[in-house]
C-alpha cells in the first residue's frame, strides 16, 4: 500500500524540525523485570524468556559461531503501521566484526501470522535500517517496539510483512549496553546483517526454515549495509541463499562523503562516522588528537538519535575538534599502531572494489543481481559516489538494476518501497532479473 502524498513530499530537515518540536529523546525502553543471567549465552533456545535488560546487555562470552540465538524476547511492533497480524521478538545473537572477533548484536525478527502462500518456504528479507545515530536510545528495535525517538523505517518493514516475507532487521553492532556504533565500518555491517538472518530461523516460534531463499535490503547506511552483505556473503555466509541485494541512497565512498558533509547541515554524519570507525578501528589513533571541544563533541554524538545529531552539528567543521585543527586530508595521513593510515581505513570501506560476479575469482564474488537506486534531488549523500558504485558494479559484469526517483534523501527511501518489495518478490520467485547498466 503506498503512503499519502502528503508524507513522501517531507524533506529531512522538515522531519527533523518537527521531531525537535516534539521533544527528543524522552522516550526509553520499557524494561520487564526478571531475574538476570551470569551468561545468557549459554542458555538453551527453548523459549523467548528473557528480559528487555537481558536483550541488550552484552553477553558474559559471546558464541564462537556467528548467527547464533543468545537471548530473545517476544515483542509487539507499535511503530510498524498497518496493523499487520505478526508474531515479532527482539533477539540478541552473535556476530564477527571487522577483526573476525566475536560480537553480539541486537535486533528485531517479524514473521506475519497469515499463511505463506508462495513458492517453497516463506522467505526472509535481512533489512539493515538508516542511519539513526549513536545513542543506546536510538537503537531500531528499541524504536518499532514502542520506544519512539525518530524513526523513519517502519514503514518499509509494514511492506514486505504484507507481501508475507519474514523480516530480520539488524540495529547494527554496537546498540547493547556500553557499547559505541561502528558507524560505517563495512565489514561489521556486512556481518551484523548476514548473521541475523542466519539466527532468525532459529527464534524458537519463528517457523522459518534455515535454507530458505533471504534477500537483503537496506537504504542510506542501510544500503552500505545491504551491499556490503552482497559482497561477503559468499565468504562469509555461503550456506545462506541469498538471492538479490537491494540498496538505496549508497554512501560508496566515504571521502567523497566526507568532504561534501564537512561544514554542512548534514555534519553530524561525519561526526558519526569518524567516532563509529574509531570504535570499529581501536589501532587509529582518535582520543589523543581531540581538544576539549572534539570531546565534548563525542560525548554529544554519543547521547542523539538521527534529529538530535543534525540538528546539534548543522555547520560543525571537522577542524575544530582536534588540538592541531587538523584538515580531513591530514586526519587520513595520521597512522595507527599497525601502520595502516586513516586514509586506508576509509578507503577499505569504499563499496565496488575488488568485487565480479560468481566464479570470477574477485576477492568478493557476488552470485545475484543488485537493485541500487538513489533521489534526483539528493542533498546528504553527493550523486557522484552513489552513481560510481552503480559503474563499478556494472563495469565488474555484476547483474545491476538502476533507477532514480524524484525526491530528496529522505522521500526516496519511501518512493522506492513498493519498487523494492516487488524486486525482492521477484527475485523469490525465481524471476530472471534485468540488467540496465548500458542505459543512463
Amino acid at each position: 500500500m503506498r503512503r499519502p502524498r502528503a508524507k513522501r513530499k517531507k524533506t529531512l530537515v522538515a522531519v527533523v524540525a518537527g521531531l525537535a518540536l516534539a521533544g527528543l529523546g524522552l522516550a526509553l525502553p520499557n524494561v520487564t523485570a526478571g531475574a538476570a543471567e551470569t551468561n545468557p549465552a549459554t542458555r538453551a533456545q527453548a523459549s523467548c524468556g528473557a528480559t528487555d535488560q537481558q536483550i541488550y546487555r552484552p553477553p558474559v562470552r559471546v558464541p564462537d559461531e556467528p548467527g547464533r540465538v543468545i537471548a530473545c524476547r517476544e515483542t509487539q511492533l507499535p511503530h510498524v503501521p498497518g496493523n499487520i497480524a505478526m508474531n515479532a521478538w527482539k533477539v540478541q545473537y552473535s556476530s564477527k566484526d571487522n577483526a573476525g572477533k566475536g560480537m553480539a548484536v541486537s535486533g528485531t525478527v517479524a514473521v506475519p501470522k497469515a499463511e505463506w502462500k508462495g513458492p517453497g518456504s516463506r522467505p526472509i528479507v535481512a533489512f539493515s535500517p538508516g542511519t539513526f545515530g549513536l545513542g543506546s536510545q536510538c537503537a531500531f528495535s528499541k524504536q518499532l517496539s514502542g520506544a519512539f525517538q525518530d524513526e523513519y523505517e517502519g514503514a518499509n518493514i509494514a511492506a514486505l510483512l504484507k507481501a508475507g516475507y519474514a523480516v530480520a532487521a539488524t540495529d547494527g553492532a554496537g546498540y547493547l549496553d556500553g557499547q559505541t556504533h561502528p558507524y560505517v565500518s563495512g565489514h561489521d555491517a556486512g556481518h551484523a546483517l548476514l548473521d541475523l538472518a542466519r539466527a532468525a530461523p532459529a527464534v524458537p516460534g519463528s517457523g522459518l526454515d534455515a535454507k530458505t531463499k533471504v534477500g537483503l535490503s537496506g537504504y542510506s547506511e542501510g544500503g552500505a549495509a545491504s551491499l556490503w552483505a552482497a559482497q561477503l556473503a559468499k565468504s562469509y555466509a555461503p550456506e545462506l541463499q541469498v538471492i538479490g541485494a537491494a540498496a538505496g541512497g549508497v554512501p560508496g565512498d566515504l571521502k567523497v562523503v566526507a568532504k561534501s558533509l564537512n561544514g554542512g547541515a548534514f555534519a553530524g554524519f561525519l561526526v558519526d562516522s569518524m567516532i563509529g570507525l574509531a570504535a570499529s578501528h581501536p589501532a587509529m589513533p582518535f582520543d589523543e588528537v581531540l581538544d576539549d571541544e572534539g570531546r565534548a563533541a563525542v560525548k554529544k554524538a554519543k547521547s542523539h538519535c538521527l534529529a538530535g545529531t543534525i540538528a546539534n552539528f548543522a555547520g560543525a567543521k571537522i577542524e575544530s575538534y582536534s588540538t592541531d585543527k587538523l584538515t580531513l586530508e591530514q586526519i587520513y595521513a595520521l597512522k595507527g599502531t599497525d601502520g595502516k593510515t586513516w586514509g586506508q581505513v576509509l578507503d577499505e570501506q569504499r563499496l565496488g572494489m575488488g568485487i565480479g560476479p560468481k566464479g570470477s575469482g574477485a576477492t568478493y564474488e557476488v552470485g545475484f543481481p543488485v537493485l541500487q537506486y538513489r533521489g534526483l534531488a539528493e542533498e546528504v549523500i553527493p550523486t557522484s559516489t552513489q552513481d560510481a558504485t552503480r559503474k563499478t558494479y556494472c563495469q565488474a559484469k555484476v547483474t545491476t538494476q538502476w533507477k532514480t526517483y524524484p525526491g530528496e534523501h529522505l522521500s526516496t527511501d519511501q518512493l522506492a518501497t513498493d519498487d523494492t518489495v516487488k524486486w525482492l518478490g521477484d527475485r523469490f520467485a525465481g524471476r530472471p532479473a534485468s540488467d540496465n547498466c548500458s542505459s543512463p
